[in-house]
């Protein structure tokens, strides 16, 4: 436990240019409309708020250098501060350290939370800082503290206030791991079953980037400085060609949501909390 704390990894460099922005906007989706040609068209691109994540360097270090089973890491929650937008290409440095680590129990596992702050790396302006909540299976009943969970954003006990689906492709993993998460779980059928799925199934994080768009088409005239924080908790898997309902209700400047797969009543991801601009 405390050499897991002790590890410093190096500042990481992501390097980005137009197509890779635009890479990632057709791993979530976009491009079958006009108003999201921003997105996907380098003449005045536009950067999606939610490919901050993909700059957080850091966790692999720690997953290695920790003893970490990754067989059996599950992406549990995801939070995300944006400080300043992100340019449509760029450099970046990201900057990681474990905030916590959580025994639940050599039968429950342990939650590792790593946050990274990503920083232009000529001009050193921040843009955005990322917590990562990994749930490492394999790995609890070390004698760490039991307790320390990061807070969950409660949906109001109310009716939502309004809904927007997007309709996933069947061959939506496929592009999106070319963003670079190419894990086979989420290609290759024999994988996928080998550890109890019916086949492989979504990037938790491509989820993530889809229900950003429906916010962001429903609440932000697609305006992506318009997002200041987008955190999410992970309780389900979608499979590619499913529809994401993404369920909104609307206090002021806040927002909180949560996703459902409505066919076959899945909730999937659960304690969504957008935080909009002034």
């Amino acid at each position: 436990y405390p050499e897991i704390l002790a590890i410093d990894p190096a500042p990481g460099i992501f390097t980005y240019d137009d197509d890779f922005t635009i890479l990632y906007a057709l791993g979530l989706g976009l491009g079958a409309q006009a108003d999201e040609l921003p997105f996907v068209y380098e003449r005045r691109l536009k950067a999606m708020p939610t490919m901050a994540v993909l700059m957080a360097q850091g966790s692999g270090d720690f997953i290695e250098q920790g003893g970490i089973d990754f067989t059996r890491i599950v992406h549990g929650e995801q939070r995300l501060t944006i400080h300043s937008p992100l340019p449509a290409t760029g450099t970046m440095t990201s900057k990681s350290r474990i905030l916590s680590v959580i025994d639940k129990g050599k039968e429950k596992g342990a939650l590792v939370n790593v946050e990274s702050a990503i920083s232009d790396a000529a001009t050193g302006t921040p843009h955005a800082t990322t917590v990562m909540t990994l749930f490492c299976r394999g790995d609890g009943g070390f004698g760490g503290p039991s307790d320390g969970d990061l807070p969950l954003h409660p949906v109001p006990d109310r009716p939502h206030d309004l809904e927007a689906t997007i309709q996933t492709l069947p061959q939506q993993a496929a592009i999106y791991r070319l963003s670079g998460d190419k894990n086979p779980l989420h290609i290759d059928p024999e994988m996928a079953t080998s550890v109890g799925f019916p086949g492989p199934i979504l990037h938790g994080m491509c989820s993530y980037g889809v229900a950003a768009r429906a916010i962001l088409r429903s609440c932000c005239g697609n305006d992506p400085a318009k997002i200041a924080r987008f955190d999410v908790r992970f309780s389900s898997p979608v499979f590619p060609g499913e529809a994401i309902a993404t369920r909104i209700w609307r206090d002021g400047n806040r927002l909180s949501f949560e996703c459902v797969i409505a066919e076959r009543g899945a909730t999937v991801i659960r304690n969504g909390l957008c935080q909009l601009r002034d």
